[in-house]
């Protein structure tokens, strides 16, 4: 979730399918009379007009961006997935409408909160709170959440859905899988439909907070008496599936740990991989969202708190067993075990006109890992080289394969953990970490 902080008004979610489908429509029109009038002024100067540069002017791509915010829900998510697996190879264009969509934070007005309090709780629930601050701490593509005290004494976050986002899902997923296609935008040989599809998935799993309260007091179970992290308690009694009421966890954004002493930097990275590693090889399912925001640090006892559970997932064993024979593959130096974990996971064809320079870059993250026994995150040379490398593949036309979603998942899960890492600048022992679980 994101600071509300960064929109300056309140703006209130459009619930009805029909005044989605015309903020849509309006929002096409609105772009093709840009473009129309544009290429008039192209064709009257004698030039070619370029549809391409005709449709993503920065006005249009202001106009698409702030539209889709607006939207929320399924805009965001085909976003997020798009950009998991195909970040490298998006147009400059499109990558700017996801950045903005990552980056807005609209939230409800006040009147409309409290019509969708009133529905889930009854009329005279504010009987109930000592107070109850109407404007949200956070908000995101399917709720945003509000901090408040009840007259029990219990200090609580409340997750708020979205009017109309759950009836929305199919309408909305559909609409903007067509904006997206018609825009030219994406690779021709870009398959968009399993990523559609996912997301459709995902929502509705996303806006049933009865599944996300499941989630959370399983990881409450999983974690309890954990040292390092800290879950949120799940309150049943203020929870349904359009509203989900949890402790409130203290702290400050993850990223302000960077600040601290190197051995506080490295003991909260180390936690945070550790956690990942037990996710997937202890666990089997995991909160498959990385996002900062959702990891919380609290300096008074060096907790880190874990938020958001809407994207926890159980795991495929396949794609757990694919991971397992990859890593063991790696830091045993196994040429051949290496190829084939990376065929099973669908990293790499078999028969690729890539593959021996994509396991060229899953070798070059595995020599750095061996190389000594503490992994300098602040060191950027393995970052540069690989967004270098990967950059020239996507000049020759290289487009990802595609992948088994549980497998993108865990692809995003570990890209984010090390991205914090080096965020943090920490140095772990990355090889003796995998061996635990792999060797």
């Amino acid at each position: 979730m994101t600071d509300p902080k960064s929109s300056p008004t309140p703006l209130a979610v459009p619930t009805s399918r029909l005044v989605r489908v015309a903020g849509l429509s309006s929002m096409t029109a609105g772009i093709a009379g840009n473009m129309a009038a544009r290429a008039l002024r192209e064709i009257g100067r004698g030039a070619r007009p370029d549809m391409r540069g005709l449709l993503m002017t920065p006005g249009n791509v202001t106009r698409v961006a702030d539209q889709l915010a607006r939207m929320r829900g399924a805009a965001m998510k085909v976003g997020q997935l798009i950009s998991m697996d195909a970040g490298e190879v998006l147009p400059p264009e499109l990558a700017d409408i996801m950045a903005r969509l990552r980056d807005q934070a609209h939230f409800m007005p006040p009147k409309q909160l409290r019509d969708v309090l009133n529905r889930a709780w009854g009329a005279d629930w504010r009987k109930s709170f000592k107070d109850f601050n109407v404007r949200p701490i956070a908000a995101a593509s399917i709720g945003q959440v509000h901090r408040a005290t009840l007259k029990d004494g219990r200090d609580v976050a409340i997750k708020v859905q979205y009017p109309g986002i759950a009836r929305s899902i199919d309408s909305d997923v559909a609409n903007v899988a067509t904006l997206v296609r018609m825009s030219g935008l994406l690779p021709q040989s870009f398959d968009l439909a399993p990523y559609i599809q996912e997301a459709r998935s995902q929502l509705h799993e996303e806006t049933d907070y009865e599944r996300e309260g499941q989630y959370l007091r399983c990881f409450a179970d999983l974690l309890q008496g954990d040292e390092a992290i800290k879950i949120p308690e799940f309150y049943a009694d203020w929870s349904t599936p359009e509203v989900l009421t949890m402790s409130f966890l203290e702290g400050c954004p993850i990223e302000a740990v960077s600040d601290a002493t190197s051995e506080e930097r490295n003991r909260v990275s180390e936690a945070l991989v550790n956690l990942t590693l037990r996710e997937v090889f202890e666990f089997g399912m995991m909160q498959s969202d990385p996002n900062f925001t959702n990891y919380r640090y609290n300096p008074s006892n060096g907790k880190i708190g874990l938020l958001d559970f809407g994207a926890a997932r159980a795991l495929q064993p396949s794609a757990i067993d694919g991971y397992v024979d990859l890593l063991r593959a790696g830091l045993l130096e196994d040429g051949a075990a290496l190829r084939k974990a990376a065929i099973q996971l669908k990293l790499i064809e078999g028969d690729g006109p890539f593959d021996d320079r994509i396991l060229g870059m899953i070798r070059g993250v595995f020599e750095a890992i061996l190389s000594a026994n503490e992994f300098d995150f602040s060191d950027r040379t393995l970052s540069h080289r690989l967004n270098k490398e990967s950059m020239a593949l996507v000049e020759v036309g290289y487009i990802p394969p595609q992948v088994p979603m549980d497998v993108l998942y865990l692809q995003r899960k570990i890209g984010g953990m090390f991205l914090l890492a080096t965020r943090l600048n920490a140095s772990l022992p990355v090889k003796m970490l995998l061996e635990k679980y792999v060797i």
